[in-house]
């Protein structure tokens, strides 16, 4: 325990600067490679395992972690830290196989195997087996020197799931809510409109052809809900194994823009998320973490990044994560020379205390594929590897005095979910949301160096503010 404590003030000591990387996905052997211009760049933790279920699980109670084990090791030997995910955000083939029912019922019908993220977090067998995988992923891997914390999942929302489990967790909601007292329910919501007016709590309609915008906003609030407990249960399942010295974490992530035809780029991190609350969802974690994706060449203002980072510093006062964020990407995300080591210092100066990319190499394979991270496609050095070098060293020398800078912003701007889904059922105009509205406000201080915390409605303490 001595030496835990060591670590952990050591760890405190340094800035946060890494990758996702994942030895499951590269199409040849060369991790001890990779460990070797990563000790070049100054990378000190990689994040691992979390995209990886099928992997780790192949067959169902069947496990193997030798991808895992073998990036630990490698890791450790070579002094760089690991960061575990809970493979929890893209199930098996077997799962669905065997229970096609954990796929999530949405507003268009049960979904289909193939993309990630699409089950109902809420079904007691998909819980059951996240429950089952992650505590032998905790078993192999909690006690490993090198893993110096844990992710939960990955960008965790709702995911639209509406299934029979959401439906019937909603009235048990409402009852609680409303006193049982169907009368007072209906005159809140005012369901006399077009027959809407339910009079027994066993003809609830199912929500997914609700008309009505309080009783639909409401239903998005509990979704919402559903959202953040289910992190907070992976929470409780990672406390358990966790040792004293390791933070939990997760990558919360923001609305995202599109940009308009014209303009050659896919789109970005913007605004207050829709389908999860920050500020319920950080409870569980110890530091809260953030994706987060910007514009880049000729778009790059840095008004993104420093929204997302006062909106995830503001959830906790605290000192916050950038687990991901992009190193190159695609042709409209690489950076103009000298962009790379600009944006890093960005977050820096909003109050990250670490910042890795999404990713470390080119993805070959799949959905994703040509998806560039600090390496190309050809996984060798270039242009965004050689500066990211630069200030790799740079972060690792002055990382003592970096660290854990504080803001004290006397302004707060405050955003609340609510608002935004009522902005969604009776907007002000077909082309103006409720982020719009945000950054309108937000950018607007920006621009005049009136800097400020994006604080959620929900927050208690708002003395600190003028």
């Amino acid at each position: 325990m001595k030496e835990n404590r060591r670590r952990s003030v050591a760890f405190m000591k340094e800035l946060l600067y890494g990758a996702a990387y994942y030895d499951e996905y590269m199409p040849y052997e060369r991790l001890a490679k990779d460990v070797s211009m990563m000790q070049k760049a100054g990378i000190n933790p990689v994040r691992i395992a979390e995209s990886t279920w099928s992997t780790c699980e192949p067959q169902e109670g069947v496990f193997d972690f030798s991808h895992v084990i073998r990036v630990m090791d490698a890791m450790e030997k070579a002094g760089i830290n690991v960061i575990i995910g809970t493979p929890t955000y893209a199930v098996p083939t077997w799962m669905v196989e065997a229970y096609p029912d954990v796929l999530a019922e949405t507003v268009r019908g049960r979904g289909i195997y193939g993309t990630r993220q699409n089950m109902d977090i809420t079904h007691p067998v998909y819980r059951y087996h996240a429950e089952k995988v992650i505590r032998k992923l905790m078993e192999v891997s909690a006690h490993r020197k090198c893993v110096i914390g844990f992710q939960l999942d990955n960008e965790t929302k709702y995911y639209g799931t509406a299934g029979r489990n959401v439906q019937l967790g909603f009235v048990k909601y409402l009852r609680e809510k409303f006193h049982n007292d169907l009368d007072t329910m209906n005159h809140e919501f005012g369901l006399d409109y077009w027959s809407n007016r339910i009079n027994a709590w066993e003809d609830f309609p199912d929500m997914r052809g609700c008309i009505n915008g309080g009783l639909a906003s409401e239903f998005e609030k509990f979704q919402r809900k559903l959202a953040a407990e289910y992190l907070s249960w992976q929470a409780d399942l990672v406390r358990a194994y966790k040792r004293e010295d390791q933070f939990i974490t997760h990558n919360l992530d923001f609305e995202w823009k599109k940009f308009g035809a014209d303009i050659a780029q896919d789109g970005y991190s913007y605004g207050v998320q829709p389908d999860i609350n920050h500020y319920e969802a950080a409870k569980c974690l110890t530091i809260a973490g953030t994706d987060i994706y910007h514009p880049t060449q000729d778009f790059l203002t840095g008004a993104e990044i420093a929204f997302g980072g006062d909106e995830i510093r503001s959830l906790k006062q605290e000192n916050y994560f950038v687990l991901e964020c992009q190193a190159q990407a695609f042709k409209y995300w690489t950076p103009y020379p000298g962009q790379l080591r600009l944006q890093a210092y960005s977050h820096l100066a909003s109050g990250a205390k670490g910042l890795m990319y999404w990713n470390w190499h080119s993805i070959h394979n799949g959905y994703e594929t040509y998806w560039k991270g600090l390496l190309s496609h050809d996984l060798d050095t270039n242009p965004t590897y050689e500066e990211a070098c630069v200030f790799g060293r740079e972060w690792k020398n002055l990382g003592k005095k970096l660290i854990g800078l504080k803001k004290k912003n006397r302004i707060a701007l405050l955003v609340d979910n609510q608002c935004l889904t009522a902005m969604k059922w009776f907007p002000i105009d077909r082309d103006l949301s409720y982020n719009d509205v945000v950054r309108w406000a937000y950018d607007s201080l920006y621009e005049m160096n009136l800097e400020c915390d994006v604080v959620d409605v929900q927050a208690v303490d708002m003395s600190r503010y003028d």
